[in-house]
């Protein structure tokens, strides 16, 4: 059976590397894989969506249809708002990051940022698992690292602990960041819980 995950999250925040990652470590594991991804304005603070599809049965399609995503993985809230419409009615699991992060329309005044987020995904998800990525980063020395605590939190949710994820970290990031993001995805894991 094929698993839909969708990342997403605005330009900067690292829902790429993300998604590259989980796609390393679950090919790595003898999954077929399928990943695609969305930059949108992603340079100037837009939305940056990944989906990645995997099973032990053959995918042959990247792309997640709407009301199917098992879990959505947002990097802000706002961006768990609007992708709200993938996942699947029944039993789907949002792990949103706390933070907010207006766009430019919102900067601008030419719109609000919606309130009540929280009770919105509450609703529409089987479960949710809302976290402060972006504080634990930086408790940690960095806020860049708000992607791997996410995704250390997804790999907890969706059973995928078993794969060597400290490997998949020390081969996909700089030598420099390797110890940051190892604690990263531990206290990822440990927030799924």
């Amino acid at each position: 059976m094929t698993k839909n995950i969708l990342l997403t999250g605005v330009g900067g925040q690292g829902t790429i590397l993300a998604a590259k990652m989980l796609t390393i470590g679950l090919m790595e594991s003898g999954y077929d894989v399928k990943m695609s991804e969305i930059h949108g304005m992603s340079q100037r603070g837009g939305s940056v969506t990944s989906q990645v599809r995997y099973s032990k049965e053959r995918v042959y399609s990247p792309v997640i249809e709407k009301g199917t995503a098992d879990i959505i993985v947002s990097f802000e809230k706002m961006e768990a708002l609007r992708s709200l419409e993938y996942l699947k009615p029944e039993g789907g699991v949002v792990v949103v990051n706390n933070v907010e992060i207006p766009s430019m329309s919102v900067m601008t005044g030419a719109e609000t940022y919606t309130q009540g987020i929280e009770e919105i995904i509450g609703k529409a998800a089987g479960k949710v698992i809302a976290i402060d990525a972006s504080r634990k980063a930086e408790e940690l020395g960095s806020v860049k690292a708000a992607n791997v605590i996410l995704l250390g939190t997804l790999v907890k949710s969706m059973g995928l602990d078993d794969i060597d994820w400290d490997e998949i970290i020390r081969k996909t990031v700089k030598e420099k960041f390797i110890d940051l993001n190892l604690e990263a995805i531990r206290v990822g894991m440990e927030l799924a819980e």
